[in-house]
């Protein structure tokens, strides 16, 4: 019976940077559990989509740059005549910039506000139209543990900033939408092995302060993050909403 409430079979999930990293090993997790999967990035050239293909999960693959205004749209409309429905929405496109703030630029200002915060707003715009149609819907967006605590000693106020917004924006639309079977919410990874955290060699004495003020002393591994979204997407979950689900190790215990 319970095992039966992770399953996701003939559901149709729409993943944002879906190619390496954290989404694609969301959507590794989605296509074991039986979803056709959707998935959207600026490029392929890690070979993420050819690895899910061999593992046997239908997948689609829309090239675009979510930067583009009117791409969140195109990338939905892409789903809905593949699939004719949206059942999943995964938020995971994201940027990371640190610098200290009297010397961040317009340049980079825009670039992390632009893809952290605005391209979810418009993805989550377009999908929820669909979604009402359908009479219900998941929508899980990519937050960060940075968007509750100050994490050192990189300094990073925009990107803080701009995951802090995902996370009320998360909780607003939870709120506006759960009388039509929308759910929204959102994870917060602390640190994870993905190219985000590949330092150059000049930051990576970043690395000791990072796993000191982790209790459990390492980073996480990207499927440590993907379970946690199957749950969140799934049946399993189908009484929680405009929920912030922290992963990290223990980090903001301290």
């Amino acid at each position: 019976m319970f095992l039966d409430k992770f399953k996701l079979d003939g559901k149709i999930a729409h993943i944002t940077g879906g190619a390496k990293g954290i989404g694609l090993s969301i959507a590794h997790a989605l296509g074991e559990a039986g979803a056709k999967l959707v998935l959207i990035d600026r490029e392929d050239k890690n070979g993420g989509i050819e690895e899910l293909k061999k593992s046997n999960y239908d997948v689609s693959f829309y090239e675009g740059d979510l930067l583009n205004r009117s791409v969140p749209k195109k990338t939905i409309d892409f789903t809905l005549e593949r699939h004719g429905r949206v059942d999943i929405l995964v938020n995971n496109a994201g940027v990371a910039q640190h610098g200290d703030t009297d010397e961040f630029n317009d340049e980079m200002l825009d670039k992390i506000m632009d893809i952290n915060l605005d391209v979810v707003f418009r993805m989550c715009r377009s999908a929820i139209s669909p979604m009402k149609k359908q009479g219900e819907g998941v929508i899980l967006n990519i937050g960060s543990m940075s968007g509750l605590v100050s994490n050192i000693p990189q300094p990073q106020v925009a990107y803080n900033a701009s995951k802090a917004a995902v996370h009320m924006m998360t909780k607003s639309l939870a709120s506006d939408y759960a009388n039509q079977n929308i759910r929204v919410n959102a994870i917060a990874p602390g640190y994870v092995k993905t190219d985000i955290t590949n330092l150059p060699k000049k930051y990576e004495h970043w690395y000791s302060t990072w796993d000191k003020q982790t209790p459990m002393q390492r980073m996480a591994e990207p499927h440590e993050i993907a379970s946690a979204a199957l749950f969140l997407c799934s049946p399993a979950s189908s009484y929680v909403t405009g929920e912030v689900l922290v992963i990290d190790g223990g980090y903001t215990t301290r």
